[in-house]
């Protein structure tokens, strides 16, 4: 996989996270309807759009099999992002886990599977 594919999805992944994390913030506690119009839920929304769509533009010159891996990426940074807002930290078991998750996503990325 070239450089600048990699460089792009990470930027996607980190802006899907984001995205990800601003709708929980967003969404936290909401109840009616129009609770969930607000500031969070918008900027979720923009980052999540920003990360799909640089995802695909990177799929139309990378094997689908490569680019669809650095989804797990996105699971990585919002486990941090949780760690911190939620105030629980990460765990022994979480943390080894993301470091399996990099350590495959590092193959994948260097071998071109």
């Amino acid at each position: 996989m070239r450089i600048g594919s990699i460089i792009l999805l990470t930027i996607s992944s980190v802006a899907a996270a984001a995205g990800q994390i601003l709708l929980k913030l967003g969404a936290e506690g909401r109840q009616q309807l129009a609770e969930f119009i607000n500031c969070y839920i918008a900027g979720g929304l923009l980052f999540y759009s920003i990360g799909t769509a640089i995802w695909i533009y990177v799929l139309s010159s990378e094997r689908l099999m490569n680019v669809f891996a650095f989804t797990a990426l996105t699971f990585v940074l919002v486990y941090g992002g949780s760690a911190v807002i939620d105030g629980h930290g990460a765990t022994r078991g979480g943390i080894m886990g993301i470091v399996l998750i990099l350590s495959g996503l590092f193959l994948l990325s260097r071998h071109n599977v």
